[in-house]
């Protein structure tokens, strides 16, 4: 069967000859035309008496620079520094930190003002080269809590929360490739109203170190904690942390998802991407070393970095056109910004942090989180069996180190190489693949028998 392209190429060909012949000709060539391209007779004449078909020169547009290469090359130093930031986030963040970049570059006004009118589809076309991410395996310890479930009303109405305080807490596990003995935990809490995030690095799940965690998390907030919402893992969903919450006058609101709806925490959900797994990556740490460390970069420049100088997006409405689902965010502010937009904030802690903020320079905010961030993952372990030998290598940049099979249990993590459960959503994907092939196959030596 002709394709459509052949068929036009047939009509070029034929259609000077079908207008210089005369009535017995013009009725051959219909005829031809008609049986070549398995066309009715009226819809081939109908094609044969149109104006003649040209080819449409596409017209070349030449493309204009309005940005400088420096301006870009800036753009592209402040979105390093800013940790990746997404185009409209970075859109936001650029009259926040152009005070800092004049000081570590020679911004002439004209580039300050390219900096300051590009747009955020802009930014997302001139850094598409510089953006790469690769999916990876989770493991998940999360194990369902069965007691005082009762006692725990559900909370789905996350959404319309208008007040700071309201927080979502999630449990994230840094246990590489095997999740047996005694590892550390990230408690992860974000305020829904604020996006103000804190996080907690714990040894092991048990009850009395998730409700220390859980103090020094409402200590560290700004504002008075009114609400604790979970998901239903053991680890929150027990006595202690409920008399925790109890014990405070006004009591704190202690709430859970439903069971297997990670939508109830969508804005913890997401934390947990952007704040710890985005940071560590899936190392296993199991040392109290390690766990000291990671609570000194949560505690002091992490924390900082990302609530004073990180600007994040709000989802205000979603509107429905035809089949697709538009989203409409607000303007890109900072967790300390919408802190003090509530006005119902502790002074005294704000107090001290605005008298924090003027002293902060964030590139070098930046800097020392990527050299801390270094030593932490030098602290990470991998559990393998005695029997077996070290097999590849691992990411980031570590010593390489051979190791027999009867060494120990817990072994530094070797230099340049993929994680072993890198792109692991895309290599399941062709190992389906592989499989309707061979079915097909099957199906077709069936066929020939």
């Amino acid at each position: 069967m002709m394709s459509l392209k052949s068929k036009m190429e047939y009509l070029q060909s034929i259609y000077e000859r079908y207008h210089k012949s005369m009535r017995v000709g013009k009725s051959r060539i219909l005829e031809e035309f008609c049986k070549v391209c398995k066309y009715h007779r009226k819809h081939a004449i109908r094609l044969l008496n149109s104006p003649f078909p040209e080819k449409k020169r596409k017209l070349l547009r030449k493309a204009r620079f309005i940005y400088s290469q420096t301006a870009i090359s800036i753009l592209e130093a402040i979105w390093k520094a800013a940790g990746y930031l997404c185009s409209q986030r970075l859109k936001g963040a650029i009259p926040l930190w152009m005070p800092y970049a004049r000081k570590r570059f020679r911004i002439t006004p004209q580039i300050e003002q390219e900096l300051r009118s590009i747009s955020a589809r802009q930014m997302e076309n001139r850094l598409r080269d510089k953006k790469w991410r690769i999916k990876k395996r989770v493991y998940c310890t999360t194990r369902p809590g069965t007691l005082l479930k009762s006692k725990i009303p559900i909370r789905t109405y996350n959404w319309d929360i208008r007040l700071p305080g309201f927080v979502e807490v999630d449990l994230v596990v840094h246990c590489g490739n095997s999740n047996s003995g005694q590892l550390v935990y990230t408690l992860d809490a974000t305020d829904i109203q604020t996006g103000w995030t804190e996080r907690v690095a714990v040894m092991g799940k048990g009850q009395r170190g998730i409700v220390q965690a859980m103090l020094e998390i409402k200590n560290a907030f700004p504002f008075r904690m009114r609400g604790i919402d979970s998901d239903n893992g053991e680890e929150f969903i027990n006595a202690a942390l409920l008399d925790f919450c109890l014990q405070f006058k006004p009591r704190i609101q202690f709430t859970r998802g439903r069971p297997y709806k990670k939508d109830d925490n969508a804005h913890v959900e997401q934390k947990n991407w952007t704040h710890v797994r985005q940071i560590f990556g899936w190392d296993r740490y199991d040392t109290p070393e390690a766990q000291d460390a990671m609570n000194d970069l949560y505690t002091n420049e992490l924390r900082l970095f990302q609530n004073l100088f990180q600007p994040s997006m709000k989802l205000v409405k979603k509107v429905r056109v035809g089949s697709k689902l538009v989203r409409k965010y607000d303007t890109p502010k900072t967790p300390f910004d919408r802190v003090l937009e509530s006005k119902k904030f502790d002074e005294v802690k704000v107090k001290k942090l605005q008298e924090l903020l003027p002293g902060l320079e964030p590139f070098e905010l930046s800097q020392t989180i990527d050299e801390k961030l270094e030593q932490i993952v030098k602290m990470a372990s991998e559990r393998i069996r005695a029997s077996q030998r070290v097999k590849g290598d691992h990411k980031q940049g570590l010593g390489a180190s051979q190791l027999s099979s009867n060494d120990s249990s817990h072994i530094p993590h070797p230099s340049k190489s993929k994680s072993p459960w890198g792109n692991w959503f895309f290599s399941k994907k062709i190992a389906r693949r592989k499989k309707m092939l061979q079915k097909a196959k099957g199906k077709k030596f069936e066929l020939a028998a």
